[in-house]
């Protein structure tokens, strides 16, 4: 062990965040955190929302998300506040801009490449 692992690790031996298991008193709100919190990536599981994922820092943000919710927050504001925390990784719907267009455009262009090929492919043949 070394001692940059020890913070880590202290970390996980915290008690989880209150509201990280626990949901809000007023149903609405709760349903729109959820709703926000399946779109969120756990950025430990990383393949998970942190509405699925049982890791602390998902916990973490699940607490935020919630009493950001019930302070009467939007879920886009908090989606914001999110993202410019932990970067665009941690929503699984990027916004388009000048670091995420490669996301949006290159399958466009292999679609289109592949489109070609096969037009040239096929075209040959008939």
């Amino acid at each position: 062990m070394t001692l940059g692992t020890i913070p880590a690790m202290a970390q996980d031996s915290l008690p989880p965040a209150p509201y990280a298991y626990r949901q809000l008193d007023d149903p609405a709100q709760e349903a729109k955190a959820k709703a926000l919190m399946e779109t969120l990536r756990c950025l430990k599981c990383q393949g998970q929302s942190i509405a699925d994922s049982d890791a602390s820092m998902a916990g973490d943000m699940r607490h935020q998300v919630r009493l950001r919710i019930a302070a009467g927050e939007e879920p886009e504001a908090i989606r914001a506040w999110l993202v410019e925390r932990y970067g665009d990784y941690v929503s699984f719907a990027p916004r388009f801009d000048g670091a995420t267009w490669p996301l949006f455009v290159v399958p466009l262009i292999f679609l289109c490449v592949i489109g070609l090929v096969l037009w040239r492919k096929l075209g040959r043949r008939a």
